[in-house]
């Protein structure tokens, strides 16, 4: 395996030399970020820039509410590696320092990593303060054919969150003429906005990059939860918010195998048991409506990701590393996995806390974070010793297509 992975490597470096063409957007020797000038980029429908080498044999599918690969179930030992730069897609990204990353990752028994390709929505889109949508900028799209192909090249497969309640935040600690919370706004709240997004982001996002195995799935939004609670992020009603949901999942599913969720921050939105499953199959189908251009039986999320931290469980909302699913009143119909947790626990190991997500039958956790700066929950090498123990334990279900 281990010369497969340097072979992979070789070959993804060959491939960023190739990028470059499209224009150099990683960080200078000295580590600071050179970071584009979005606002004068191009947006456009991306060009065929992207060619996966993989063939199919690592797709991740869904089958009896398990994932798969080639027939063999996968438990998705997992990081949150949302940015090592806030906002890398489009602005400061840099090759040598994602394939250094997920190199790293790989060696210790990661096989998944979500990633925010679009933090706040600032950099990569072309978007108006109206909310009339573009598209993304060809320096977006070229940064993330390298983020696809270190991916393959270290059998890692991709959760690419699209949006984060941070689009629709009024941050008064920046700069408010670079601040687009007030588009985001208008796009979510008006429908042919919100079709303009899905067509020109969405739709190209899949088509792009589906035919990689390692494109696990879309997030369609990081915890929205706080769009909708708090006023500022908008107070948005879920309405308009599911329908957005509602759409892109239509349209992913129409336009390829790529899997579906929303990265819930709390179980009470997630849970008709609590206060009403808002991405559930029939609210989905009810916000989208039988006049939607979308197909209404293709509007559900292939699975659910949940996000939990301690305060959670002091609020009365359990913890998932004590109750099984059933007990933390999610709906079991679809498989589940922990898209969030703190990397440094308060109490117990992250070692414990993968295992009892395991034996709970959760069907993986993805602790916060690997990158970026320290938020004080921990980055890299605070959640690998989790992932190596997970890989050791479970290296059938880890990484199958490895297993006799």
């Amino acid at each position: 395996m281990k010369a497969k992975r340097i072979s992979a490597v070789l070959l993804s470096l060959l491939f960023a030399v190739n990028a470059c063409a499209c224009g150099d957007s990683s960080s200078s020797s000295n580590g600071s970020s050179v970071t584009q000038t979005n606002e004068s980029s191009t947006a456009s429908q991306p060009a065929e820039g992207f060619k996966t080498t993989t063939d199919g044999s690592a797709r991740v599918k869904i089958e009896q509410s398990d994932f798969t690969v080639s027939g063999k179930k996968l438990w998705l030992n997992g990081v949150n590696a949302p940015w090592i730069k806030w906002n890398d897609f489009g602005g400061s990204f840099s090759f040598m320092e994602w394939n250094e990353h997920f190199t790293k990752l790989h060696e210790n028994g990661v096989n998944c990593a979500r990633v925010w390709i679009s933090c706040n929505g600032e950099v990569g889109m072309d978007i108006a303060d109206d909310g009339s949508f573009s598209g993304a900028t060809d320096q977006f799209w070229a940064d993330l054919d390298e983020l696809f192909a270190i991916a393959e090249a270290n059998q890692i497969y991709i959760m690419a969150t699209v949006q984060s309640f941070d689009h629709y935040k009024d941050d008064d600690n920046v700069d408010n003429s670079k601040e687009k919370f007030e588009a985001w706004r208008n796009l979510i709240q008006d429908g042919d906005k919100t079709d303009s997004y899905v067509d020109n982001f969405i739709v190209p996002l899949v088509k792009r990059y589906g035919d990689s195995d390692y494109f696990w799935s879309v997030d369609l939004c990081n915890e929205p939860d706080w769009i909708y609670e708090n006023k500022e992020c908008g107070n948005i009603s879920w309405e308009h918010l599911s329908s957005y949901y509602a759409k892109a999942a239509a349209a992913i599913h129409e336009n390829s195998d790529v899997l579906v969720t929303v990265g819930m921050g709390m179980p009470k939105y997630n849970s008709d048991q609590i206060q009403g499953n808002v991405i559930s199959d029939d609210y989905l189908k009810t916000v989208l409506g039988d006049s939607s251009k979308y197909k209404s039986e293709l509007a559900f999320v292939d699975f659910y990701s949940t996000h939990w931290y301690p305060w959670e469980e002091g609020s009365g909302l359990g913890n998932p590393f004590k109750q099984t699913p059933e007990e933390f009143k999610l709906d079991t119909d679809k498989p589940i996995v922990i898209g969030e947790c703190p990397g440094t626990p308060k109490n117990g190991t992250l070692e414990e806390q993968y295992d009892s997500a395991y034996s709970l039958g959760y069907d993986g956790v993805l602790a916060w974070k690997s990158s970026g700066q320290n938020d004080g929950n921990g980055l890299i090498d605070d959640i690998t010793p989790a992932t190596n123990h997970m890989a050791e334990a479970h290296a059938d279900e880890v990484f199958p297509l490895n297993a006799g």
